[in-house]
């Protein structure tokens, strides 16, 4: 049954993931041996599954639409235009990026109705 579960708005989803730029090179990453593999380990960060509500836009849209519909230890990988991420410009590092995501749903967490 909880395979069969696909995330929605509202959900707490954990998630593991690797961030790209199109060319390839990572620059970010939920996990410790990807971070390591890519050069920008950072020992000072917590290298865990990021917790998102959906729906309540703490991730760039690209990302959150992304989870919507996913089940338990699905993996996909999303490209982010610029419109879905930081925006055409601005003064974010990644604006103007269209981003490469490789997402897996490690939790899906339902609030009981």
């Amino acid at each position: 049954m909880s395979q069969e579960i696909k995330a929605q708005k509202g959900d707490l989803v954990r998630v593991h993931y690797v961030g790209k730029f199109q060319g390839g090179r990572v620059f970010d990453t939920s996990m410790e041996k990807e971070a390591i593999k890519a050069g920008i380990y950072n020992p000072s960060r917590d290298y865990k599954p990021l917790s998102v509500i959906i729906g309540k836009g703490q991730v760039i849209p690209g990302f959150e639409e992304a989870l919507i519909g996913m089940r338990l230890n699905e993996e996909k990988e999303v490209i982010v235009p610029p419109s879905k991420g930081y925006g055409a410009k601005g003064n974010h590092p990644l604006a103007g990026k269209t981003l490469v995501f490789r997402i897996k749903m490690v939790e899906i967490k339902r609030e009981k109705v």
